[in-house]
């Protein structure tokens, strides 16, 4: 009598036998039919995927191995790029230099034409957490400069000197409180003084019954610093008051007094 293992082992011995037979009966139909038969198809298709799968895998190793040796070289040449990087934006910022310092040079001619006997200078300071509205130059007695000479750019008046050492001056900005200077607007020749007012220029003293509006140049009259005819800024706004025989006019400079470089000093 056969026990339950027994009989798996039978079924399990019959299933080879039929397998078997149905492998030999399709290699010798496909010999009769002269065609390749599925098991060699299989097979040489299993063989190519692993041959494939080593190949791969062999190209990778090396391709991995030669870029762990390659590193010390990437390394240095990734350090000399950045070197080079380095050098050249600092000849690109020197460069910048060089141009901007010809234009502000280029754009200062037509002032120095006027007044050949100007001095030329550079803003080289200012106090900025100082309630006064000043800058430093880099010129001084030695050069020539004295108090109350006034200081022009190429756009228009900067401020006047006030103080005068050896080789450094500080100009006193029109935007400053204690500025008083002149002025003219140009549009009607009408007076007035233009006094300093931090961010700006308060135009005072205009006749009440002049016609000035926004948009107007404001330049020096002739006084102490400056010849007339400069260009002080362009009013923005006027104020009037019933109770008195003037009007204001708030004047925007014509320099960006913020961003001053290059000016000329012009004497008395």
């Amino acid at each position: 009598m056969l026990t339950y293992r027994d009989e798996r082992r039978l079924i399990a011995l019959l299933a080879i036998i039929i397998l078997s037979a149905a492998v030999a009966l399709m290699q010798i139909t496909a010999a009769r039919n002269g065609t390749t038969s599925p098991i060699a198809v299989a097979g040489s298709t299993i063989f190519a995927g692993i041959e494939n799968v080593i190949g791969i895998t062999t190209s990778w190793v090396r391709t991995t191995t030669g870029t762990v040796l390659d590193l010390p070289n990437l390394a240095r040449d990734n350090a000399t790029l950045r070197a080079r990087n380095g050098a050249l934006a600092q000849e690109n910022a020197r460069l910048n230099e060089v141009v901007h310092a010809y234009r502000a040079d280029a754009a200062l001619q037509p002032l120095i034409e006027r007044y050949p006997r100007a001095i030329e200078a550079r803003a080289i300071g200012f106090p900025p957490e100082n309630e006064s509205r000043t800058i430093t130059i880099d010129r001084g007695a030695n050069a020539g400069i004295h108090k109350d000479d006034g200081v022009i750019s190429n756009g228009g008046v900067v401020g006047r000197v006030a103080q005068v050492g050896p080789f450094t001056s500080t100009v006193v900005l029109i935007t400053d409180y204690t500025s008083r200077i002149p002025a003219v607007v140009r549009r009607g020749r009408w007076w007035g003084i233009a006094r300093g007012n931090l961010g700006s220029v308060r135009m005072e003293y205009i006749s009440q019954d002049a016609p000035v509006r926004a948009g107007d140049m404001v330049v020096t009259g002739e006084g102490r610093s400056f010849h007339a005819g400069e260009l002080i800024g362009t009013i923005v706004s006027t104020e009037r008051s019933a109770a008195s025989l003037f009007q204001t006019a708030v004047v925007k400079t014509a320099v960006e007094l913020g961003a001053v470089d290059r000016v000329l000093v012009v004497p008395k």
